[in-house]
């Protein structure tokens, strides 16, 4: 019984992993799908959930690798908030510049709200998740299943599609870009390929 927090642990920091990698993937999707290109704020709040995201990857792979430490556990804690609250701060700016009544919004609403709006749901989520964690460590420290088995390998796949997610996300920045520094505020075409 001792051991199941650990192991409790270690799986909810893959579920914040596979969670980031869907909300990800699903913004992909609309981008693609439905041709809803991302502003400035949508980009950096993606950023944020890659950053925040990041911290509970180091943690998992630490565990994973058998590595762990208290101080790890708290660094990838502590990417993990910062890049949360980050996240919060573009996807409340964001919220805020259309809470007016009558404005319709960036983007066509899912289950009622905004992404952005969604967005910052799941900030404020991993946020008091991290700091749960935070005041249970460090009894609360991730045990990684052992390495040859199936649940190990699925933390690996978990991994793996956030990382790919991440590397799609890096390959439309630049199409949608181009050579420029900076994202239009409301961007119409992937500058890239624009003449």
């Amino acid at each position: 019984m001792d051991r199941l927090l650990p192991r409790l642990v270690f799986w909810g920091l893959n579920l914040w992993i596979l969670g980031y990698t869907l909300v990800l993937g699903l913004a992909l999707f609309m981008q693609f799908a439905y041709g809803e290109l991302p502003c400035p704020l949508c980009m950096l709040q993606r950023y944020a959930m890659i950053l925040s995201t990041l911290g509970a990857l180091w943690i998992v792979r630490q565990a994973g690798a058998d590595t762990l430490t208290p101080a790890r556990y708290m660094q990838g804690l502590g990417l993990g908030t910062l890049g949360a609250f980050a996240g919060a701060v573009f996807g409340g700016r964001q919220v805020m510049l259309h809470i007016l009544p009558g404005d319709q919004g960036y983007g066509p609403p899912v289950l009622g709200l905004h992404l952005y709006s969604w967005a910052f749901i799941t900030f404020a989520v991993v946020i008091i998740f991290a700091a749960v964690l935070g005041v249970l460590a460090p009894a609360a420290m991730p045990e990684a299943p052992k390495r040859q088995g199936s649940a190990a390998r699925v933390a690996s796949v978990i991994g793996l599609a956030f990382l790919a997610v991440v590397a799609v996300n890096a390959v439309m920045i630049v199409f949608l870009e181009g050579f420029a520094w900076v994202l239009p505020d409301d961007p119409t075409s992937y500058d890239l390929f624009r003449s």
